[in-house]
């Protein structure tokens, strides 16, 4: 089943787990999802927390709508809008659909590098800037719902402010993920 932009239009605490297991393809290309990041308006490590500006705008937008930044002025990342000012990084997924081409855009065949993390995510899936803003369920992008999945539960990371709130979220035990985590487990 396809995920619409009213998936999206709810708190970025319920969206993000849900998020875990479904299927992410960019021009057809991409996989499942393994491992997000929840960040809502009044988290100071959002991005919106100090309020809109025009990096920003995309995440006081619509729900179910990209936000892709640069992070360190080095590689792109993905977000899902969610609810006005809260997104959820898009960490990790596990390559299922168009490996050859992932494989292409990031100079290696060895799957767990393809797209484990966010910034070889944004580079396997060929996503620039250019996708800001642009709807989550319309070409190119393409999200269906997930199946069942054990979500592991832990800290944020490669962050410094409120990294100790457990708002990440990934597939247990999944090799694909950018790093273990080791807490607490649901299904």
């Amino acid at each position: 089943m396809k995920l619409r932009r009213s998936f999206f239009a709810r708190s970025v605490h319920d969206v993000a787990p849900e998020l875990v297991g479904s299927t992410l393809l960019v021009d057809g290309v991409g996989g499942k999802i393994v491992e997000v990041e929840a960040y809502d308006r009044e988290d100071p490590a959002a991005h919106t927390y100090g309020g809109p500006t025009a990096r920003n705008a995309s995440m006081f937008g619509p729900p179910g709508h990209a936000y892709v930044y640069r992070s360190y002025g080095v590689h792109w990342c993905l977000n899902f809008v969610c609810e006005t000012g809260s997104a959820v990084l898009i960490r990790a997924l596990e390559p299922t659909i168009g490996a050859e081409t992932m494989a292409e855009r990031r100079g290696t065949s060895e799957p767990r590098l393809l797209a484990a993390g966010p910034g070889r995510l944004t580079q396997a899936l060929g996503l620039t800037g250019e996708h800001d803003g642009l709807p989550l369920d319309k070409p190119p992008f393409a999200l269906y719902a997930a199946g069942e999945v054990t979500i592991a539960v832990g800290p944020r990371i490669g962050i410094t402010k409120a990294a100790e709130v457990p708002w990440r979220y990934g597939e247990a035990e999944s090799p694909y993920l950018s790093r273990p985590i080791r807490t607490r487990q649901r299904s």
